[in-house]
């Protein structure tokens, strides 16, 4: 048996569209960078060798200004209350979606990953889950939605 996902479910992707809408305006382009990895440890003085290998991380240079805009206008488009200022935490503006229980939490956050990525190349994301059972239904639902998102996105 083979679960069929619906691509179109509004809820969901009124979610998607309200995160990847955020970053509007964000210039296509990737940051690379050099990161030294170490290679092998030696005992002795000498300590571990090192390389230094290109990496590539997301570019997410957009002012503060801009993602303000982009926060009050999806916010106005959803009928909440528009926030003033950003809320940050160590300098970096935080952002939630929030959703009932059951409605497809998981998939949203997948799709809004495919989405971003098409839209803006990003390519490095990291989901934070509560706890062990929690991650093995996500390695699970990354398992069954794969298809899913080839049919919809390409490999």
């Amino acid at each position: 048996m083979k679960l069929q996902f619906d691509p179109n479910q509004e809820y969901q992707m009124d979610a998607v569209r309200a995160t990847v809408d955020l970053f509007e305006g964000l210039p296509i382009e990737a940051d690379s960078f050099s990161v030294s990895v170490a290679k092998e440890s030696l005992p002795g003085m000498f300590g571990a060798q090192t390389e230094d290998v290109l990496a590539y991380g997301n570019h997410a240079i957009l002012p503060d200004e801009s993602l303000l805009e982009n926060l009050q206008a999806i916010q106005k488009r959803n009928m909440l209350e528009q926030a003033e200022t950003l809320q940050k935490t160590m300098g970096y503006a935080q952002f939630s979606v929030e959703m009932e229980t059951g409605t497809g939490k998981t998939y949203v956050y997948l799709r809004t990953i495919h989405e971003l990525h098409a839209k803006y190349g990003y390519s490095k994301f990291v989901i934070v889950v509560p706890g062990k059972a929690i991650r093995e239904g996500t390695l699970k639902n990354l398992e069954i939605t794969g298809d899913h998102f080839r049919t919809l996105y390409g490999n």
